[in-house]
């Protein structure tokens, strides 16, 4: 053994070569810490005064080969100046080349995930060997930053700058025949055999057999390409990097360095590089980005606290078979847990099996799944229209309309019909779980579940506990949700529990400003120009107005003070005139079906007659008041769900918007974005609201954190 650390052993194999293993204690996984990097610059020195014939780079742990930086432990980087993150990132490089440079062939052996700082040290080997596993990537502008270990530079010159550029602008994760297929790997082998391969590869290079000495030259020189090739390639991609949105200046830059460092050597590219790394993690949008990858790595470490003595949910049940019910059911069987599906009618049956079929279909139609697997997966949904299967299930899903005497009467009848051990859950989006509780014999195995819609692509579930639900209970619920592939969030209690209270405030102000004369156009285009995927009313077409004007209506009754208008609202009279939104067609806008079977939008100005009467006002505002009258009661409700312990951590209300309503993930959520704002300039436009009521007022807390210069991060 000639080294051997908290991350690192280096040691000599039997045919005379060099192995440096890749194996952070205590970690199931590894990245690159202080620790590690501090340790590699140890290695480097003791290869430096070796008689090097070749060198392997491996991983000791079967997880994978390197998952990137420990973004936690570099958080403190990114508070520096950008001229000391330039030297942090130029000391790692200093590392990073002196590998590259030795006087010898050198295989990375990549055994799984090879990310950021993973992939960037496997580039400077001179060879990649993969496993059929084995996953590539620079996945750094999903954190708002890009590669700064060279990652632009090496890759351009193996893979070419347009590939380099796609995979680093989109964050792509490579699967390895895509890798083999551009030359980012060099071959695949099995996993017991790629040791012995990359002792192959190496004794090859030694005996003259491959030009691995042209392979360290090519990374170290300018990037050949034709002058009018490189002007179309780099000024399109620039041109669809700005178009996609201002808000993300990461790929831009990526973008940007691979063209100024195509002409450059490679250590000129690198400070390049270095620089343009410093100023994007010094923007607002890193800083946003690093929040929401925190606290991803928060709810699910929350997540496998819930779920660590948990037994697996081997069989579940769905009860209702329309469209959220046949979602469901798809989502647990195409995760591998077999579900019933019960309804009292056999259309609905069928409407829910046609759901799950339609999905799958399009999932063969991608060829992420084949026919033969569909097959499978549909085998593990069982309709049904009676309840005589149900003794064989663990966990049953109500998922039957959303009135509160309906849920209570069927949820009653199928407790007697489970074991006393078995849990039952309801999928509402606002009716009290204490409430519906009333109806059970144990409420304590009772709880919520809410899914959001569709159910196969929005990433959230809301477990809610009632009053009387027991731990256990929230645990197998967590469990299932992880099951399925859904990150829960477990809230307590209360009429819209976190997702839909927040949201419905922001609804408010939506209906307030137009009480005061605004053009809905006009405030969908500010708060998509805001970040919002689509704008208010276009969102309420997309929910349903009758869905919304019944949710409307509890939210009211539930928060009189603030929720309540007094008279009738813009959704009661869209609601009367039967404008349901895209399921209907008719909305805030209308709707016709595309060749691709997609509802499009279009405005049709007869919606003005009902609006019209609605308006009280004719006021002049900025886009800048538009996005704060709609924003203001969202951070309100958010804080007064913190305040109210529905969630424990400004985090889980930040995690819930972005997962559940797609909040802007460059603004992290209403807390984060009240603190980019600031507490101060938040009561003035507070104050200046006063006329419209509670919706806009400061609570007691706000106005303590104010006086106490707090924030929520």
């Amino acid at each position: 053994m000639l080294y051997s650390g908290s991350a690192f052993r280096l040691e000599k194999t039997g045919e005379g070569f060099h192995k440096i293993i890749f194996d952070l204690k205590d970690q199931s996984a590894n990245v690159f810490n202080a620790v590690a990097l501090t340790e590699l610059g140890e290695v480097l020195a003791v290869l430096q005064k070796e008689n090097l014939k070749g060198l392997l780079f491996t991983s000791g742990k079967p997880s994978g080969f390197v998952f990137g930086a420990d973004v936690t432990e570099f958080l403190g980087h990114f508070k520096k100046s950008e001229a000391q993150m330039v030297e942090w990132i130029n000391s790692i490089n200093r590392v990073f080349n002196g590998l590259e440079d030795l006087a010898c062939p050198k295989v990375a052996l990549i055994n799984g995930f090879s990310l950021g700082g993973g992939f960037e040290i496997a580039l400077t080997m001179d060879y990649r060997l993969g496993t059929p596993k084995a996953t590539v990537g620079l996945p750094e502008t999903k954190l708002g930053i890009m590669p700064g270990w060279g990652g632009t530079v090496r890759l351009s010159r193996l893979i070419g700058a347009d590939f380099a550029i796609e995979w680093a602008t989109m964050a792509k994760y490579v699967k390895a025949e895509e890798a083999l297929k551009l030359g980012a790997l060099d071959g695949i082998v099995d996993e017991k055999e790629l040791e012995a391969s990359g002792i192959t590869l190496l004794q090859r290079a030694v005996q003259g057999e491959l030009p691995w000495k042209d392979r360290v030259q090519a990374k170290k020189s300018p990037l050949k390409l034709d002058k009018i090739e490189s002007i179309m390639s780099f000024e399109g991609a620039k041109a669809m990097a700005m178009g996609m949105s201002a808000n993300y200046p990461a790929p831009l830059k990526v973008i940007e360095v691979i063209q100024q460092g195509a002409r450059l050597t490679r250590d000129e590219a690198l400070k390049l590089e270095a620089q343009a790394f410093a100023f994007c993690a010094k923007t607002k949008t890193a800083e946003c980005l690093v929040q929401v990858f925190l606290g991803d790595q928060y709810l699910k470490k929350v997540a496998k606290n819930h779920t660590q003595s948990t037994a697996p949910v081997k069989h579940g049940a769905v009860l209702g078979a329309g469209i959220m019910g046949g979602g469901i059911a798809y989502q647990s069987a195409s995760t591998g847990t077999p579900v019933l599906m019960k309804d009292i009618k056999p259309e609905q049956l069928d409407l829910g099996m046609n759901e799950a079929t339609k999905l799958l279909t399009k999932e063969v139609e991608k060829k992420k799944l084949t026919p033969e697997k569909m097959g499978k997966v549909l085998a593990k949904i069982t309709p049904t229209l009676s309840y005589g299967d149900f003794s064989q299930t663990d966990f049953v899903i109500e998922a039957v309309v959303e009135n509160t005497k309906v849920k209570q009467a069927v949820l009653s009848e199928v407790e007697g019909l489970i074991g006393p051990d078995k849990i039952l859950s309801s999928n509402t989006s606002t009716i009290s779980i204490t409430e519906l509780a009333k109806s059970l014999k144990r409420p304590e195995n009772f709880c919520g579940v809410h899914f959001f819609n569709p159910v196969h692509r929005m990433p959230l579930v809301e477990i809610i506990r009632g009053e009387k639900t027991s731990k256990e209970t929230i645990s197998s619920a967590v469990q299932y949700a992880v099951q399925m592939g859904k990150t829960p969030i477990v809230v307590n209690d209360c009429a819209g529990f976190l997702v839909n209270r927040i949201l419905f405030p922001y609804f408010n102000g939506f209906i307030h400003l137009l009480r005061d004369g605004v053009d809905f156009q006009k405030i969908d285009k500010v708060m998509e120009k805001f970040g919002w995927p689509m704008g208010p009313a276009y969102l309420l077409d997309v929910v349903g107005i009758d869905t919304g004007h019944h949710a409307s209506s509890i939210m009211a009754k539930a928060f009189p003070d603030r929720m309540s208008f007094g008279e009738k609202t813009i959704l009661e009279i869209m609601y009367e005139a039967k404008r349901f939104g895209q399921k209907n067609g008719l909305g805030f806008y209308e709707y016709e079906i595309d060749k691709k079977g997609k509802p499009v939008k279009k405005v049709n100005p007869k919606v003005y007659d009902l609006i019209t009467p609605f308006v009280k006002n004719k006021i002049e505002i900025s886009d800048e008041e538009i996005i704060m009258r709609m924003m203001l009661p969202m951070i309100i409700e958010s804080s007064r769900c913190l305040e109210d312990k529905i969630v424990e951590t400004a985090t889980e209300v930040d995690m819930g918007l972005l997962l559940g309503l797609g909040f802007p993930p460059f603004r992290a959520g209403a807390l984060k974005y009240a603190d980019s704002i600031g507490l101060s300039q938040l009561k003035k436009f507070s104050e200046s609201y006063t006329r419209i009521g509670k919706l806009y007022e400061f609570t007691d807390y706000m106005n303590q954190m104010l006086k106490e210069n707090k924030t929520y991060y």
